[in-house]
Formats: C-alpha cells, structure tokens, sequence
C-alpha cells in the first residue's frame, strides 16, 4: 500500500507544487519606464568623462555608463514607492550610487586598478542623470 500510495501521489504534489510556484505572481522590478533614458545618459557621460580622463575605450566606457545609469534609475524607482512626492530625486542619491556602481562595475569589468576614477566617471553619470532628468 505505500508504494502505491507513492507512486500515485508524490507525482501529483510535485506537479502540483511546480505549478504553484511558478504562478505566484513576483513583484515588479524597481526600475521605472525611463530606465532607457537613463542608460542613454550613463553611456553618452561616461564616453565623454573617459575620453577626459583618457582612459577606456568608447565602447566599454558606454557600456560602464550604461550599467550605471540603469543602477541609478534602479535606486530611484526603489525611492519612489517609499516617498509621497517622487518627482524629488535626491542629488546625493544619485551621485552616490553612481559613484558606487561606477566603481563596482569597472572592478567586475576588469578594470579594478582604476577604482577611483571608475567612481569618479559614475559619480558624473549619477550627477548628469539628476540633471537632466530632475522634475520630469
């Protein structure tokens, strides 16, 4: 009888659990429909602050401006379900978590000897997001 019972029932709970949990509905991501727009500025700033600094080349400094500009757009959609009045984006916010993901992105890139200047290039991308992107 415990065979039986096995293999007629632990089939069905494991189907049944499967589908349980791959219909529980996630919740959104955090980015906002602008995520776009904000990768777009990420990779125009961080092309032009790399060729200042002469450092990188235009395709991966895009593609750093880019991780870091969808990381900023990121820690704005999390601040606009905690806050009334999201319109109000923080500069400091902005700054620093392009500063961070500036620095964490050219670290995962390969690029860790240039660690400050990497945060220095996110920092300019967090600023010129906040910017140019401020009460819109």
């Amino acid at each position: 009888m415990n065979n039986i019972l096995k293999r007629t029932l632990l089939p069905s709970l494991m189907a049944a659990s499967l589908a349980g949990v791959t219909l529980v509905p996630a919740k959104p991501a955090a980015a906002d429909d602008q995520v776009l727009r904000d990768v777009g500025i990420g990779a125009v700033t961080n092309v032009v602050t790399g060729a200042v600094r002469g450092h990188g080349s235009v395709l991966g400094n895009a593609a750093k401006g880019g991780v870091t500009g969808a990381a900023v757009n990121g820690a704005n959609g999390l601040r606009k379900h905690r806050y009334r009045n999201h319109n109000r984006r923080s500069a400091v916010q902005d700054v620093g978590v392009g500063a961070g993901a500036g620095a964490l992105t050219g670290a995962v890139t390969g690029d860790g000897r240039h660690t400050f200047g990497n945060a220095i290039d996110g920092a300019a991308v967090g600023g010129a997001i906040h910017l140019l992107t401020n009460h819109k």
